[in-house]
């Protein structure tokens, strides 16, 4: 009798520790890798999640799926404490379709008060695209079949950094000079009908006041690369390369080529700087595979950091930031006439390429020398150099604009100053004095593995 007991016990025990409502109060619909995420990355997996949701049907222009897709907007960003600038289903206007209808879609519009008496009634505008492609509805085998367009990457992943960034914005807003406007811009995907109508007439009156946009499309698999997009824009292309000078989480390619057409454009029409964030195009790109199980949100986590900064920056800069600015940048007697590297319509060559990246792993990572004595110390970051190529392709003016420690600087600057010679930029046709900026990463591996350096 008194086995039977235990016996029942010890089932009913079991019963206990396994029920799955038990189990749910803790725990549902998660994976065991989730376990480990940052606050940051749950926030990216809920906010992602219901904004490709098979609910929200694709988030067509003027569907229920893009007011719901609002609404949520809505609902993060003044739970995160920004001043919201529309009602709760978003800020209306139509579009006249081609067979006479109107489609009726919205902007989600969010604001972040600056600090400072001189510079808070100028704004940096961070926009993120709201809509996607939606259902595309078909008959296989006489039966109705719909394809959601569910656009995790396209544009969820934008739009859920610009949520995060307005959380981190806003707890920081003491340091911000500029005001930031947060913008979710319904029906992206018609012409960029959203960003036009908040330049033209939900900020028409304040339009001059826009110092610079940001805009944020598909950033979910930032792992392939992260671009920016600057049209070319050397204000904005200067600030971007002092960013690096800055330890970042994550650096963004500066591309020429328009990685992807976007909201950016409305803003250039009017003569406004922007700068599109993007990881670009990726294989499930508009089609139905574009899904949660792409994204990789530890580097979104990364990207959002990196967002982070360059809109700290562009706020409060002290410098204008010109839709035309001057080709050279004043950069004392060394600089008279240098043009930036990415000014040049021909780029300096190293062995035949002009991606920097090629002269890092080429040359600078294979005759860097570690010193011993930082090698036994643990020291190790990244140094950031500035040099020039001239006309002849010498490499000249080499300095260390950013560094960590005197030994690991010192071997930066040797290793650059006997680099072999360039291809010369031009400009124009003619050979021009061109300056660089790059990243030099020291990193010690772990001890179980070789130690060695290399770029991230």
């Amino acid at each position: 009798m008194h086995r039977t007991a235990l016996y029942i016990i010890g089932i009913c025990l079991i019963s206990l520790t396994f029920s799955p409502d038990l189990y749910s109060q803790y725990r549902t619909g998660a994976d065991y890798a989730s376990l480990y995420d940052s606050e940051t990355v749950r926030s990216f997996r809920e906010e992602v999640g219901f904004l490709s949701s098979a609910s929200l049907e694709g988030r067509a222009p003027g569907s229920d799926g893009e007011k719901a897709a609002a609404e949520y907007l809505y609902s993060v960003l003044s739970g995160y404490g920004v001043e919201m600038l529309c009602p709760p289903s978003g800020d209306t206007f139509g579009i006249v379709l081609p067979d006479g209808d109107t489609l009726t879609s919205r902007n989600v519009t969010g604001f972040i008060q600056g600090y400072d008496k001189d510079l808070k009634d100028r704004y940096v505008v961070v926009g993120a695209r709201l809509d996607n492609l939606g259902v595309n509805r078909m008959t296989v085998d006489g039966k109705p079949v719909d394809q959601i367009y569910y656009g995790a990457n396209g544009n969820a992943s934008g739009l859920a950094v610009m949520m995060e960034l307005a959380r981190m914005l806003e707890t920081n807003s003491t340091l911000l000079r500029r005001s930031v406007v947060f913008v979710g811009f319904g029906s992206s995907t018609r012409s960029y009908a959203g960003a036009w109508y908040f330049l033209d007439r939900t900020f028409a009156e304040d339009i001059g006041q826009i110092d610079a946009m940001i805009n944020l499309d598909m950033l979910g698999t930032a792992d392939n690369g992260l671009y920016a997009y600057t049209a070319s824009n050397s204000d904005l292309n200067s600030l971007i390369r002092e960013l690096e000078k800055e330890l970042q989480p994550v650096l963004p390619e500066i591309v020429a080529e328009e990685p992807y057409p976007s909201d950016h454009r409305a803003f250039y029409s009017k003569e406004i700087p922007a700068v599109m964030l993007t990881s670009g195009k990726y294989p499930e790109h508009n089609t139905c595979r574009d899904t949660g199980s792409i994204i990789d949100y530890g580097m979104m986590e990364n990207v959002l950091e990196y967002a982070y900064n360059m809109t700290v920056a562009i706020a409060n800069t002290g410098k204008p930031i010109s839709f035309r600015p001057d080709e050279t940048i004043e950069r004392g007697p060394a600089y008279d006439d240098v043009v930036s590297f990415n000014d040049c319509d021909v780029k300096p060559m190293f062995l035949n390429s002009d991606d920097p990246r090629q002269f890092l792993q080429r040359w600078v990572y294979q005759y860097l020398r570690y010193p011993q004595s930082a090698v036994e110390e643990g020291v190790q970051g990244r140094v950031i150099v500035d040099f020039i190529i001239d006309k002849d392709g010498k490499v000249t003016d080499v300095e260390v604009v950013r560094g960590v420690d005197p030994r690991l600087e010192a071997e930066a600057v040797r290793v650059i100053s006997a680099s072999p010679k360039w291809r010369p930029g031009r400009v124009n046709g003619e050979k021009v004095r061109t300056s660089m900026t790059l990243p030099i990463e020291f990193i010690l591996e772990k001890k179980s593995e070789r130690r060695g350096f290399g770029i991230k």
